[in-house]
């Protein structure tokens, strides 16, 4: 379990950095679709960002507990 979840926790990080400097990169693109707040309003893009790290966290523990159940002997017989 302990793999599964560490993955997960790197990839929604890297994912979490690429997605903060993009939505910084591109602010000036997205300014004219937001009409009360600014496309660097650290509030909403902090919200933002924990509810997607949650989100994954979450789906990294669902996929470890998945996969925790599986025995490794007839997975590996299976590949």
């Amino acid at each position: 379990m302990r793999v599964v979840r560490k993955e997960g926790v790197a990839l929604a990080l890297c994912g979490l950095a690429i997605g903060l400097a993009a939505s910084f990169i591109f602010a000036k693109l997205i300014s004219g679709l937001l009409h009360e707040a600014t496309p660097t309003d650290l509030g909403t893009i902090g919200l933002v960002a924990l509810l997607l790290t949650a989100v994954a966290l979450l789906a990294s523990a669902v996929l470890a507990w998945r996969a925790s159940e599986i025995d490794p002997v007839q997975a590996l017989r299976e590949e």
